[in-house]
């Protein structure tokens, strides 16, 4: 693989790819996986994929590629990933609720605080794109529901926290990994 000049705005680059995609398929829907691949080496293994995806290798340097999920949660799925070396990094859509930032201790245990979040007067619904790379990057975005507008978009590199790190574990090589060889 050849090295992306800057992976972070590849990264921010395939964030907003995904956000927009996940846009247009409207709410309401479950939670999507995606693996980022270099653009390059993807057109380099499989060249008939350039027409079928409207893209040159000189286009986009990162290449959302969605996975179909099974399992029910999230962090069950994201628990059981281990990436093949070809993926540069992943990113998922999920939908939540929100509380505003000054809103009284939120519980730690993900049921109860989804109990608390659901129940708060000053709820919003919302949809986050966190992506993450192998080499630290990372970058979201946030389209709050009631303010379902392209412009409105919240965007930055850490936004959600606890979700990133779910995501940058899935891409820590594993023991015997060849990758820490190249």
């Amino acid at each position: 693989m050849s090295p992306i000049e800057d992976p972070g705005a590849a990264l921010a680059g395939a964030v907003r790819e995904i956000e927009a995609h996940a846009s247009r398929a409207g709410w309401d829907r479950p939670a999507q996986l995606f693996a980022l691949v270099e653009t390059a080496d993807l057109l380099q293994r499989e060249p008939h994929l350039a027409e079928l995806l409207g893209v040159e290798a000189h286009d986009q340097a990162l290449t959302p590629v969605e996975q179909e999920t099974t399992s029910g949660s999230l962090e069950e799925l994201l628990a059981s990933i281990l990436w093949p070396p070809e993926v540069t990094g992943c990113a998922v859509v999920l939908e939540a609720l929100t509380v505003p930032p000054d809103a009284q201790e939120v519980p730690s245990d993900a049921e109860a605080a989804a109990e608390y979040a659901a129940g708060h007067p000053d709820r919003q619904e919302a949809r986050i794109v966190a992506g993450a790379l192998r080499t630290g990057e990372s970058f979201c975005a946030i389209r709050q529901r009631a303010h379902d507008e392209d412009e409105m978009v919240l965007v930055g590199n850490d936004l959600v926290p606890a979700l990133l790190e779910l995501l940058h574990t899935t891409l820590e090589p594993d023991v015997g990994d060849s990758r820490d060889d190249e």
